[in-house]
Formats: C-alpha cells, sequence, structure tokens
C-alpha cells in the first residue's frame, strides 16, 4: 500500500472526472453532496475542472445536454440529495428520450440512514430506473474510479443516454488507498462491439435500390450522433434521394439543397409529407418512426418497403416491419456500403429512373411552400425566425417547445450539431439553460435561444447564470402571450374552449425582467425593426433579451391531426396569397 495515495471517495470521484476529460461541470450545492464540492474547491484553484451554478438543477440538467449535444462528448452534472436529486427528473427523461450522454451525480444520506427516511433522503436510483440506461450506488470509495468510468462508457456506448450515480455522504469522506481504473481497461458483458454489416445485407439493399422509382431517405437524431452528414449525403447524391429528417435529424443536410424536403410529421413541409406518403421505398437511417412523424403509423409509408440501419436493436421492428434490417453505426455501414458499391463493377443504379419522382417533388415544393405571413402591422413570427437564420447562418440554435420550435425546425437552416431541442419529451423549460451549456462549450460562437414567453418563463431563473458568467447569449422570446400550441389545439379540437393557456396577466415585463439581471433588453413590434434590432443585438457581445410582440392567434401549419396519416395535412394551400412570401 506505500505506493498508493490515502484519500477520500470525493478525491477519487473528481479525479476520475478529470482523467475522462471533463473540465465543465453543471450542478447546484447541497448538504449530502458538499464533501463532492470541498472537493471541487480545490481542484477548481488549480484551474483542473470548472463547475457551472446554474439557479435550479433542472437547469443544470439540461445545461449538461446541451454542452453534451453540441460536442458530442459526456456531459455531466452534480445535484444534492432528495429535492435536489427529484429536481433532476425532468433532465434525465429528456436526456434519455433524445439519447445524450450525460452522467448524473447525485448526493444521498450518509450509508447508515438509508431506508430510515432521513433528512432529505430520496430512493433517485429507484425513482430514475426507468429514465435511464444504467444506474449505481456508490456503497464503497474503493469501487468510485471504476464506477465513473462505467458510467462514461455506458452513457457514449452504443446509443448514448444518462447514467446515475448516487454517492451517500459518508462515502464521499471515507479515506482509503486509491488505485485509480483507467477506461480503457472497461468491459462490459452488456456492452459488446457492434457487429459489421454483411455483403447479403449490401446486395438486398442495392436490389431494392434497382426496384424503385420513387425513393425517400427518412434521418433521424441517431445520423447526428453518429456524425454521418457527409456520408448520407454522398449516399443521397450518388443514388439521387430526396432526404427529410425528424426534428432530432434537422442539420444532417443543407435545407436549402435540392434534395431536401426539410422535416416531415405533424408540422413537417406539406411535400415531406407527401413524399412519405408516396414513396416506394423508405431508407430510415437512425430514427424510431416516431408518434409525431408517422401520424397514423399503419398508413405511414404504406407503400413502401423498408430499410432501417439503427445502432439500437430495440428499435428495428419495434413499429414498422423492414425488408432490410442492420444493427449498426450508420456513418460505417454507410462507408462500407459505398466502398462496396465503387468497387463492384457489375452494379448498375440508374438514377434516371427517379427522375420523375424528383420532378414531381419539385412541383410540390413550388405548390406548397412554406409561407411566412407578411402584414405591415403585424409581426409574423415566422419572419423572425427566417431573419435569424439568413443573419447568423453559422449560430447553435437552441429552442424551448410549441410553435417556435416547430417554426423553427421549419424555417432555421442549420449546421450539424447546432440545433439543440427537446424533441421526443418536449420539456418546455429547457431551451435557456441548454443555451448556457452550448455557450461554455463554444464560448466565442453565437447561441440563440429561441423561446416562447410561456417556456421561457418556466427556467427564467437561469439568467442568473447567464449574468454571473457574462454569456453572451442571444435569447429570442416569441411573445403571443400564450401556450401557443396549446391555444392552437384548444381552437382546433376543443371547440376553442381556452382553458387557462392565456398567459398575458402575470407575465412579467421582459425588458425590465432582463435589466434586474442587468441584460439588456430590446422590443420588436413591428416588421421594420427585425433586421435593424437583430443586426444591433448581434454586434453585442454579452447576453441579449429580445421581446418579440408577434401576432396572438398565429397558428403553425402544416399540421396533421391526429390519428390522421401525413397526408391529410390542416392549413395547407396552394400558393396564392399574396400577403405571403415563400422559402
Amino acid at each position: 500500500m506505500s505506493n498508493l495515495k490515502e484519500v477520500t471517495g470525493a478525491y477519487a470521484l473528481i479525479d476520475s472526472l478529470v482523467k475522462h476529460n471533463v473540465y465543465h461541470i453543471f450542478g447546484y450545492p447541497g448538504g449530502a453532496i458538499l464533501p463532492v464540492y470541498d472537493e471541487i474547491y480545490t481542484w477548481e484553484k488549480n484551474n483542473k475542472i470548472k463547475h457551472i451554478l446554474c439557479r435550479h438543477e433542472q437547469g443544470a440538467a439540461h445545461a449538461a445536454d446541451g454542452y453534451a449535444r453540441a460536442t458530442g462528448k459526456v456531459g455531466v452534472c452534480i445535484a444534492t440529495s432528495g429535492p435536489g436529486a427529484t429536481n433532476l427528473v425532468s433532465g434525465i427523461a429528456t436526456a434519455q428520450m433524445d439519447s445524450v450522454p450525460i452522467v448524473f451525480i447525485t448526493g444521498q444520506v450518509a450509508r447508515p440512514f438509508i431506508g430510515t427516511d432521513a433528512f432529505q433522503e430520496v430512493d433517485i436510483f429507484g425513482i430514475t430506473l426507468p429514465i435511464v440506461k444504467h444506474s449505481y450506488v456508490v456503497r464503497d470509495p474503493r469501487d468510485m474510479s471504476r464506477i465513473i468510468a462505467e458510467a462514461f462508457y455506458i452513457a457514449s456506448y452504443g446509443r448514448p443516454g444518462p447514467v446515475l450515480v448516487d454517492i451517500p455522504k459518508d462515502v464521499g469522506l471515507e479515506k482509503f488507498f486509491y488505485k485509480p481504473i483507467e477506461s480503457t481497461s472497461i468491459h462490459l458483458a452488456g456492452c459488446r462491439p457492434l457487429t459489421p454489416p454483411k455483403i447479403k445485407h449490401f446486395t438486398k439493399i442495392i436490389h431494392l435500390l434497382q426496384q424503385s422509382s420513387q425513393p425517400l431517405l427518412y434521418i433521424g437524431g441517431g445520423a447526428i450522433t453518429a456524425k454521418a452528414h457527409n456520408s448520407i449525403e454522398k449516399f443521397a447524391h450518388k443514388f439521387e434521394i430526396p432526404i427529410t429528417t425528424t426534428l432530432m435529424g434537422k442539420g444532417i443536410i443543407n435545407e436549402k439543397h435540392r434534395l431536401s424536403l426539410g422535416m416531415l410529421g405533424m408540422h413537417g413541409t406539406a411535400y415531406a409529407n407527401f413524399a412519405v406518403s408516396e414513396c416506394d421505398l423508405l431508407i430510415a437511417l437512425g430514427c424510431r418512426f416516431d408518434d409525431r412523424v408517422t401520424g397514423k403509423l399503419d398508413e405511414f409509408a404504406c407503400n413502401a418497403k423498408v430499410i432501417h440501419i439503427d445502432i439500437d436493436p430495440a428499435e428495428v421492428g419495434k413499429n414498422r416491419i423492414p425488408q432490410v434490417a442492420i444493427i449498426g453505426d450508420i456513418k460505417e455501414v454507410l462507408d462500407k456500403f459505398l466502398y462496396y458499391v465503387d468497387n463492384e463493377s457489375n452494379i448498375i443504379i440508374n438514377s434516371d429512373q427517379t427522375r420523375s419522382w424528383r420532378e414531381r417533388i419539385k412541383l410540390w415544393k413550388k405548390q406548397y411552400p412554406l409561407l411566412i405571413p407578411k402584414n405591415i402591422d403585424i409581426l409574423s413570427p415566422q419572419e423572425i425566425i427566417h431573419n435569424l437564420s439568413d443573419l447568423q447562418p453559422q449560430a447553435y440554435f437552441t429552442t424551448d417547445v410549441g410553435q417556435h420550435q416547430m417554426w423553427s425546425a421549419q424555417f432555421l437552416n442549420v449546421l450539424p450539431n447546432h440545433w439543440m431541442s427537446s424533441a421526443g419529451l418536449g420539456t418546455m423549460g429547457y431551451g435557456l439553460p441548454a443555451a448556457i451549456g452550448v455557450q461554455i462549450a463554444h464560448p466565442d460562437k453565437t447561441v440563440i435561444c429561441i423561446s416562447g414567453d410561456a417556456s421561457f418563463q418556466m427556467n427564467l431563473q437561469e439568467l442568473g447564470t447567464i449574468a454571473q458568467y457574462s454569456l453572451p447569449i442571444k435569447i429570442i422570446i416569441i411573445n403571443n402571450k400564450w401556450q401557443g400550441m396549446v391555444r392552437q389545439w384548444q381552437q382546433a379540437f376543443y371547440g376553442e374552449r381556452y382553458s387557462h393557456s392565456n398567459m398575458e396577466h402575470g407575465s412579467p415585463n421582459l425588458i425590465d425582467l432582463a435589466k434586474a439581471f442587468q441584460i439588456k433588453g430590446f422590443t420588436i413590434k413591428f416588421r421594420n425593426d427585425i433586421k435593424d434590432i437583430l443586426n444591433q443585438s448581434f454586434k453585442l457581445k454579452e447576453p441579449i433579451i429580445i421581446d418579440c410582440k408577434v401576432k396572438e392567434e398565429e397558428n403553425c401549419y402544416p399540421m396533421v391531426a391526429p390519428g390522421k396519416s401525413n397526408s391529410q395535412m390542416i392549413g395547407i394551400s396552394k400558393q396564392a396569397n399574396r400577403t405571403k412570401t415563400s422559402v
């Protein structure tokens, strides 16, 4: 033991994090986690680690989420026991639904008190069991280094996701002789190497491509995680196949590209939904046939044969049985397939057989474009978001959830890993703290949070975090005085009974609120002010809140009603209205 250093469990935790190249941690202290925070104090003094103090544990969870999505690294979030841990639940579930790698570290009451209903004791291991990839309770400090190494491995292995590590207070304080565990030595039986695709899979794909005259690429968030954008674009070009994406797949291709159809699904483009309804071959990459995408499932791409490639075997065949199923990393599979095609001289695929299909889609794009209302007296949320995309094409965007999220998905043209939005769980309050994580990850880049006035109020306390760290985030609030999407559904499906969806009474003056946090605020009321105020704000290297007073009753279209097929959209008509401009 003479060559081993005697340390505490808290030391072993922080040392293990640093050995996994963690520098930024997001969190909030409390009693049970204080041994860890006391250790953080020393490591911060030596500039080995940087803790970002959020104002609420949910905010810390979403900040770690934004950091992970924007970097591809494992995010780290720390909270104390009891209410500190339970405040993480929405953030953990958000990460699980959207496959985001985060290690959540929670404090717990000391080991002798576990199970006694001690002060601030909750079974966070049990509470979060359905919404994590894996969970640990550290009962011996000697296990700390191994558990952290396993947690990072599991969080990033295969389909990423959150891992919980619960640490009793006395484990953090207990001393022992420390021997670090190297991450390269971790071998878990449940994390097997992926089997490479077989030639028989490739021959089946080629056969289906040769038979198809109306193929379509359907791309989900798994393709973003796999960093497969270049491979997908090469595949699409080689076989001249149009591309549509899910909300999570946004950024996989430049949406101004001739083969891009934008997003499909409930608020997808009309031409994407028409295309998926009439395609004869659907190539699904890194997606899970979510209900917001498919609409009425048995009518989704009902005439198409399906090729499904995904890293998670649980998703393949879950909602749709494919003709070809490949479990693997999307980029690796596509690269090997393209290499195979390029080196097999007898493979002939004539892209001319899909020419009429592409021309038909091109006609749909002209007939049913996304529309931007243009009225001199009323501010359009679509126009604001469209201008943001034009003015800041390299920016990182986060959104909250609701109408503004769907308009952002429709009108923003983003780069890969530059789009952060709660897709699976639909967590209001996500956008602002997620922007904190993105800005911490990329301090010299432009980060824009697009929120609604209702979503913004869910986690507005994180303005304190933004002010403390002088983060130059630009916060665009689409302020229509309503829970916009709730109001739209109440109008469309609930007989215009607007039950508790109006937010006007009791809402803060957003400019005064910004001032209270020493943040500069602007208001946009008229169309003519949009570009001037946006340009002015982007020149300032400081946080800005822009309160956009938009048309209150504006609805987000197209829209697929629940239980309807994607081709049965509400709110589409052929381009004819002179007060609207297509994009």
